[in-house]
């Protein structure tokens, strides 16, 4: 049965009736918006529009800085896993390393800040430090670094413990690496091999792994090792002290061609460094022929040196709390107050002792030091022993034959130091500054001392140039000094000092 009052279903007709609803909620929120704008009550936000990308504010050393901590290794990490296969899938473990020191001149404070130093080595190289131990001796014994009897005890640490690597705060030759391990048996390590991984570890640009490998094959070529009684020494009859008939072989001919491998390697990598430095040179005459002054920054490492530059420049580059962070030299260029433009670089960190290998094979990135105008030569102030760190530093300026520059003390890290260490440098070393990178004290005041320590232009010039050459005073602005300018109906009167370059550019122009 039929419903008679139901009226007949259209299709479109519902359609229809629904579409205006739409229309009305369009009007109302259309009115809605409105009103909000005019009010100023507008909320609404996109939630990604209006927000910057973090990878465009991000500068080169903070980009360096994630990379390098995208690979970490992790303390005390243990597993009973035996196969080799699956080691892909662990993590990368501490090395487990005891250190050794033999304390031959100096006070007991010097002995302690030596072995503290190498733990913070052992540690930026990535070991977990377990126990130090130093002596007392006249020199170090020629056999095994630390005697007979001292090796006996070190052996019993070695082994309660557990440790797997032995670090000794010194050079070690040849004979007493091989003998340290042949009794500890375990990896012996000495500080010159300690600070070249470091610098292995840290090397980024084409030059900085070039010069870090030459100096590990120059290490390492005096200390390989043969493979003993896996390979037969030639040797003669019974008479000769041999072994007779059958006892001759080849000789430890592995060590040989290793050897020579290592030579042939050496010689390509100077070939090499010498290309890379003639590139180093040439843009180092464009800077002496436009006689653009050079600021280089230097000292111990970990002292502030990037820091300091990234405050000075703007710089940018990578800054770390660790020991030698960055290897590779920067070089930006900068403006004085009155517009004189010269150049501020930042180089490798010095250390005590530091491997002499590392200084032959980084000569030609010393050079910036030794043939810059001016030295700030960066101190530590909140170190234990700022002045073992000013003298290291000068040693190494002696050995690159940079100890005639002109030299400007920056302490930093003035937020952390202890104010009567700040006294006593600057009783120590008047030519100073006291600087805090950190927070940004001092600075003007260094910017404003490095202006005035800058070379000045020595020939003084009087000149009316015409007004089309205004090139001419540009370049008085970057590369010379304006005393006095008038501008007068026939051109401008410039008075001032400038190279000799440019006066002779200048002398056309001439007042008489």
């Amino acid at each position: 049965m039929t419903n008679a009052n139901a009226r007949d279903f259209s299709l479109d007709s519902e359609l229809e009736e629904t579409r205006a609803w739409d229309d009305e909620d369009l009007e109302v929120a259309v009115e809605d918006d409105a009103d909000d704008i005019q009010d100023g009550t507008d909320d609404f936000e996109s939630g990604y529009a209006d927000e910057p990308d973090p990878e465009e504010e991000l500068t080169t050393g903070e980009l360096d800085l994630a990379e390098r901590h995208e690979l970490r290794r992790v303390a005390a990490l243990r597993t009973d896993l035996e196969d080799i296969t699956e080691v892909e899938y662990r993590q990368l473990r501490l090395e487990r390393v005891v250190l050794v020191g033999v304390w031959t001149e100096g006070s007991v404070e010097d002995a302690e800040n030596s072995m503290a130093e190498l733990a913070l080595l052992a540690e930026t190289a990535g070991s977990e430090v377990l126990d130090a131990i130093y002596q007392r001796r006249q020199r170090p014994d020629p056999a095994t670094y630390i005697g007979r009897g001292k090796v006996e005890g070190l052996k019993e640490i070695v082994a309660a413990t557990g440790a797997d690597t032995v670090i000794c705060d010194g050079e070690l030759a040849p004979s007493q690496l091989r003998n340290l391990e042949d009794r500890l048996k375990v990896k012996v390590v000495d500080r010159t091999a300690l600070i070249l991984d470091i610098f292995a570890q840290h090397a980024k640009s084409k030059e900085g792994q070039a010069q870090v490998e030459l100096a590990q094959l120059t290490y390492l070529k005096q200390r390989l090792r043969g493979w003993g009684g896996n390979l037969s020494r030639q040797v003669g009859g019974r008479a000769a002290g041999g072994v007779g008939i059958g006892g001759r072989g080849p000789g430890e001919t592995k060590i040989e061609t290793d050897r020579r491998r290592i030579n042939t390697r050496i010689a390509k990598l100077r070939r090499e460094l010498r290309e890379m430095k003639g590139t180093r040179d040439t843009k180092r005459q464009e800077r002496r022929r436009h006689q653009i002054p050079a600021v280089a920054i230097a000292g111990y490492t970990n002292a502030g040196k990037s820091s300091l530059l990234n405050r000075l420049t703007d710089a940018g580059v990578l800054v770390e709390d660790a020991l030698f962070a960055t290897l590779d030299p920067t070089t930006r260029r900068t403006t004085t107050a009155d517009g004189r433009v010269y150049t501020m670089s930042d180089t490798v960190g010095f250390v005590r002792h530091l491997p002499h290998q590392l200084v032959e094979a980084f000569r030609s990135t010393l050079e910036e030091v030794a043939d810059a105008d001016l030295v700030l030569h960066v101190v530590d102030g909140s170190h234990p022993d700022p002045e073992g760190q000013i003298a290291a530093v000068r040693e190494v300026f002696a050995e690159i034959g940079a100890d005639q520059v002109p030299e400007l003390v920056v302490i930093n890290k003035a937020d952390a130091a202890d104010p009567m260490v700040i006294a006593r440098l600057r009783q120590r070393e008047p030519h100073c500054v006291v600087v805090s990178a950190k927070t940004g004290e001092g600075i003007a005041e260094a910017l404003g001392v490095v202006e005035g320590e800058l070379p000045r232009p020595g020939v003084e010039f009087a000149a009316l140039l015409p007004y089309e050459r205004g090139d001419l005073i540009n370049r008085l602005h970057q590369h010379g000094e304006i005393d006095s300018v008038e501008h007068t109906a026939d051109g401008t009167i410039v008075h001032g000092r400038a190279n000799e370059d440019l006066a002779g550019e200048l002398a056309a122009y001439a007042l008489v």
